[in-house]
């Protein structure tokens, strides 16, 4: 009788474990929320500017999920689609984890060249989003 009940008792709890084992989906995360700011002073799109001119370029970024709070920005740069470089990178302050932005100047290189700038967000699970744009310096 004590194995019947033992058995039973396996069984139950093996049961209850493959319910819980097959009800868990992984959550495959939304990426976080990015964009440029748009209106009087900024740039939000492919430019042409002159060499040493200064172009202000505004980035908003949100989380998408509840607990997915953001972490980083990182700023690169790629000349005449070289490599990319890092130009900047921001640890986002906790008071701005669930919504951040911010203003970045920046500075045109030298003249007959093209220069693609990247915003990219990453979030607590280290999931990122960018946005980009093309200075074409004449």
């Amino acid at each position: 009788m004590k194995k019947s009940v033992f058995s039973l008792a396996a069984i139950a709890v093996l049961f209850v474990a493959l319910v819980n084992f097959t009800s868990c989906e992984k959550d495959e995360g939304k990426l976080p929320n990015i964009s440029f700011k748009t209106g009087a002073g900024y740039t939000a799109a492919d430019k042409t500017v002159n060499s040493g001119d200064t172009v202000m370029v505004g980035i908003n970024a949100s989380k998408s999920e509840g607990e997915d709070v953001l972490k980083t920005l990182n700023i690169s740069k790629s000349v005449d689609n070289g490599a990319s470089t890092t130009v900047q990178n921001v640890t986002i302050p906790t008071s701005q984890e669930d919504s951040y932005s911010g203003d970045f100047n920046l500075v045109a290189g030298a003249a007959g060249h093209t220069e693609k700038y990247s915003f990219t967000v990453t979030n607590r699970d280290g999931l990122t989003n960018t946005v980009s744009l093309t200075l074409t310096v004449q």
